[in-house]
């Protein structure tokens, strides 16, 4: 497991976005990648490893497979545990945390698995163990496999250090950076939000045209590992092309409050010079000069904010307002309902699949350049 050594990395992701943060990693030069049910997996080593935590905009965590073996009683878990070679990966100094999951093996107790790993990383490295330990060891027992992965992350990446104003139900970034990619955009073009709740459509493709590094303001669990090179770290954070984008990125929304929040958001993330946030109501929303380019909208729906019947007059007037004035511009919609996306009369292409958002199945409806 020396820095240079290559291993697998697996990219969690929302379930049903695989192919998308796929695509996303390809873009960004990582090698290999392919999806999986709930993430990607990609080759490399520790800079991979970093790298993937800094740039990939739609991974909610990084987990670097150490290890992988046959065990089908506790002893045999215990030895084996014991020849992975921590001292190469974590810290003596560093409190660890241990957490099992078994499906469809002879072990069977999770929590007796945790136990038997975290004493051998306590015997064999000397780490102490913590519940509240930001070093995190995920054991994995599938058909008598175990594999050993360290969580490089931490906190979810979708907490980018920039977002302390919240509206309710906001769309996590992650997940708005590849409904983002889904609607084809590449930061060339404009983006306008008229339901902008805290502005992360905006902030998200704000970033994304400017070149911004989604894992800049924040810091990760894998600046706790023996493996960490603090000099090559600062390189590769040091190394993010930022600069103007050629486009604007336009939020609003009919409560103050949200409008606010975003511009807040927007400067917390460097971003306020190329966003521009307004209060107004949908029935004023009109496109900003120059190119067409990308509306994307998370607007409320019933089993989040609301009752299902009442927004049907809501999802009509944005569609209404689109067609009428959006000539050439694309539309993605998120909601659960095809009822409601049906109820603004757009042309939207057949549906992917759904994906879950806050705990509901949400669905990113698209339509091609309007009429």
């Amino acid at each position: 497991m020396s820095t240079d050594a290559d291993f697998e990395i697996y990219v969690v992701t929302a379930p049903g976005l695989e192919p998308v943060l796929c695509a996303e990693a390809q873009a960004k030069g990582f090698r290999e990648p392919t999806p999986g049910k709930g993430g990607v997996t990609l080759k490399g080593g520790w800079p991979e490893v970093w790298r993937a935590n800094l740039e990939l905009r739609g991974a909610t965590r990084v987990l670097a497979r150490v290890a992988t073996f046959r065990a089908f009683h506790l002893a045999q878990l215990d030895k084996r545990a014991r020849r992975v070679p921590w001292a190469e990966i974590l810290r003596p100094d560093v409190p660890v945390r241990v957490e099992a999951s078994c499906k469809g093996s002879r072990i069977y107790h999770a929590g007796a698995a945790a136990q038997r790993i975290e004493r051998a990383i306590r015997e064999e490295l000397g780490a102490p163990a913590s519940d509240e330990a930001e070093v995190v060891v995920k054991a994995r027992i599938d058909d008598d496999l175990c594999t050993i992965s360290i969580d490089t992350s931490g906190e979810s990446l979708h907490k980018r250090g920039h977002k302390e104003a919240v509206n309710k139900a906001p769309m996590r970034e992650t997940l708005a950076s590849l409904f983002l990619r889904q609607c084809g955009f590449d930061g060339r073009e404009p983006v306008v939000d008229p339901m902008c709740g805290s502005g992360t459509f905006v902030i998200e493709a704000a970033e994304i045209a400017a070149g911004l590094n989604p894992g800049r303001s924040r810091s990760f669990a894998f600046e706790q590992l023996a493996s960490f090179d603090a000099a090559a770290w600062q390189r590769l954070r040091g190394m993010a092309d930022s600069g103007a984008p050629a486009v604007r990125f336009y939020g609003s929304d009919r409560d103050a409050g949200a409008v606010s929040m975003s511009r807040a958001n927007a400067e917390r993330a460097g971003v306020a010079a190329f966003t521009e946030f307004r209060q107004h109501a949908i029935s004023d929303l009109t496109p900003p000069e120059g190119p067409p380019g990308l509306v994307i909208v998370n607007p409320p729906y019933g089993g989040r904010i609301g009752d299902t019947k009442q927004l049907y007059p809501l999802y009509h007037a944005l569609g209404q307002t689109l067609l009428g004035g959006f000539s050439g511009w694309r539309v993605g919609l998120v909601t659960n309902e095809a009822s409601l996306a049906k109820a603004t009369g757009l042309p939207f292409a057949p549906p992917g699949a759904p994906v879950s958002h806050g705990g509901i199945r949400v669905t990113l409806h698209q339509t091609g350049p309007l009429p």
